[in-house]
């Protein structure tokens, strides 16, 4: 059985007329079990396969391998389909005409989809609006699928208008989740982050198609082992409060502030997705009015809650808010909150640095590319210094100071936008 803890990491201290709360909230997994294991439902995949005309002989080759490898890590039982996605999507397994639009792992169905998936070609154009659109119909057909995933992947940019693909993300937003990969580098970083981050998964390049096998295997691996699906973080706020932000800062960086749903005039809830035996970092800022110096009040209290006929909460954490005139206790910032807010702030300085890179504006993109530089090294993201280093030369990493590559790997830069919303962790230790 799943077990979740929360643990609150700020500094409660707020001097004579302060009003904004700051912390992170570490909620825990254990005990999580397979997916669709939750007893709120059950567990539904769908792999989507670029299999337009841009996908070269090899690359489709890899594809079909790589999804074919995919499918060896459904677990039997599990609702599954793959779709085949050009400018219109194509159920290329199972093959059904009407009726539900997945069928059950076995070792029947495990070898039929892989005979399917071998015979895809590649031919035609690229609207990914069309391939979200099949999944989250396909989806529907299963009522009794509740725990829906998706892994796609693509080559190429997207060919219809922006409107179209925006309006099917919001259609699949809170349905189903999905990992975006993109092989080689002729598809767009931010396109395919905008899925991921809507749907509450991935993104990745796979630069080299000998890559791809390992890759579907690992998402798909990750996705059998979350046992509890669609849980919610709900956020309570005193009357008068203002929640300033809600965002998932570990291991990935994720604004949740837009997507509350109202449980009451005081409480929201804010979408985590299925959940396996891991840890998530959550920073949650509130704006409080400010009372008179020794008084207390609490400022949020963030609950982990669990899908169900009667929602169960399962882990919970108070932030606190104590007004003080004592400034060695107030001028403290929790090194939890700060090391956060430098991951996003480097998540940043990277995409912008890289955005002006590609717009010609050296000035601007040496400046953000060396902030970025000097805040992965603050914050001890030695990835981002790694990556870094293949698109600048870093002269005073301290100081930020960078000449940027006359020659970059396309492949690097794109590896160095799609990381750049990955962060790292630092010891846990109370305030």
């Amino acid at each position: 059985m799943a077990e979740f803890t929360a643990a609150v990491y700020q500094n409660e201290f707020l001097p004579d007329g302060g009003t904004d709360v700051h912390a992170i909230v570490t909620i825990t997994s254990s005990g999580a079990g397979t997916a669709g294991q939750s007893g709120s439902g059950e567990a539904g995949e769908i792999i989507i396969v670029d299999t337009s005309g841009s996908m070269g002989i090899e690359t489709m080759a890899a594809a079909r391998d790589g999804a074919q490898a995919a499918l060896a890590e459904i677990l039997d039982g599990t609702w599954f389909a793959v779709v085949a996605g050009t400018d219109q999507a194509a159920l290329a397994y199972p093959p059904v005409r009407s009726g539900p639009g997945l069928v059950r792992m076995s070792e029947a169905t495990r070898h039929e989809a892989a005979t399917a998936i071998g015979k895809l070609k590649s031919g035609g154009g690229t609207a990914i609006s069309t391939w979200l659109d099949l999944a989250g119909q396909l989806f529907s057909s299963v009522p009794e699928v509740t725990q829906r995933h998706a892994l796609l992947l693509t080559d190429g940019e997207n060919q219809e208008s922006g409107s179209l693909l925006a309006d099917a993300i919001g259609r699949a937003t809170g349905y189903f989740q999905c990992d975006c990969r993109g092989a080689g580098t002729d598809w767009k970083v931010a396109e395919l982050r905008t899925i991921a981050q809507a749907l509450l998964g991935t993104v990745d390049i796979i630069p080299a198609p000998k890559q791809m096998r390992a890759q579907f295997q690992e998402i798909m691996r990750a996705s059998m082992a979350r046992g509890i699906a669609d849980a919610k973080l709900r956020v309570w706020a005193p009357q008068g409060a203002q929640i300033l932000f809600v965002r998932q800062v570990a291991p990935t960086l994720e604004e949740l502030t837009d997507r509350r749903v109202e449980v009451n005039p005081l409480t929201g809830d804010y979408p985590t997705g299925a959940w396996a035996d891991e840890s998530r970092d959550y920073h949650i800022a509130v704006r409080v009015a400010a009372k008179a110096i020794g008084q207390e009040q609490l400022a949020a209290r963030v609950q982990l809650v669990l899908p169900g006929a009667e929602p169960e909460v399962a882990a919970q954490g108070l932030v606190k808010a104590t007004w003080s005139n004592n400034s060695e206790l107030t001028a403290r910032i929790d090194q939890q909150v700060a090391h956060y807010t430098g991951q996003a702030e480097l998540a940043a300085a990277i995409q912008e640095g890289l955005a002006a890179r590609a717009a010609g504006d050296d000035a601007t993109a040496t400046t953000k590319l060396g902030r970025a530089v000097q805040l992965a090294a603050q914050t001890g993201n030695e990835e981002a210094t790694t990556r870094l280093r293949k698109v600048v030369d870093i002269e005073d990493e301290a100081e930020g100071t960078v000449r940027l590559k006359r020659t970059v790997d396309k492949a690097d830069e794109m590896a160095l936008d799609t990381a750049s919303t990955k962060t790292t962790r630092i010891g846990k230790s109370g305030t």
